[in-house]
């Protein structure tokens, strides 16, 4: 065979190579075959809000202890279950690429939870201390936080539903399919399970 029919071969095959690429992808998006990468990456880009509004709170606790130490210094025992509170939260460090991990995600949920209520027990201190509550610090650090436990709660609602979607598809037609074919490594994503009472935001209006 000569060689110049051996390279217009190799052409021939890269051509048909392409062409076929270029009809076969449209047809795997069309019918479903992104969904699940592209439920997964918005699940994990959602958990990342999470984790940064926590970490947003985790920062504002310090002055927030200092502040009220000034002018309440013998709640000694709240001020401590907040730091020890915050400690703990700051221990797990759940990336998007460990949440298939039950242990560590309830261990992170809970430890977060036992912090909010900390916090909502040192807010209840705060009411017995009216100088305390008339400091602007006090009061800047109070808004902050109170807007911050708003972002918290509306970054766990987008990643709940998107975990929804994201583990939905893993079990309904026709994206199970790609799952049982083709990404078999796809696990259900954990979501927030702590009961009411512990997800409510610690109460920083007066």
């Amino acid at each position: 065979m000569s060689t110049a029919m051996t390279a217009s071969r190799s052409r021939f095959s890269r051509l048909a190579l392409f062409l076929g690429l270029a009809i076969l992808m449209p047809l795997l998006s069309a019918c479903g075959f992104n969904t699940i990468p592209t439920n997964e990456e918005k699940a994990k880009a959602a958990w990342s809000e999470v984790l940064n509004q926590y970490q947003r709170r985790t920062d504002l606790i310090p002055n927030l202890v200092e502040t009220v130490k000034g002018y309440a210094a013998h709640e000694q025992e709240t001020l401590t279950a907040v730091i020890e509170a915050r400690s703990k939260a700051t221990t797990v460090q759940l990336s998007p690429e460990m949440l298939n991990n039950p242990e560590m995600f309830k261990q992170f949920q809970d430890n977060q939870a036992n912090l909010s209520s900390a916090l909502s027990r040192l807010m209840v201190v705060v009411e017995r201390y009216p100088d305390l509550k008339a400091n602007q610090n006090f009061l800047a650090l109070q808004s902050q936080l109170e807007g911050t436990e708003n972002r918290i709660a509306v970054a766990r609602r987008d990643y709940i539903e998107a975990v929804r979607v994201y583990n939905t598809g893993l079990k309904t037609m026709p994206t199970m399919l790609w799952k049982m074919f083709w990404f078999r490594d796809s696990e259900p994503m954990p979501t927030f399970s702590i009961d009411a009472a512990s997800q409510q935001a610690p109460k920083v209006n007066f």
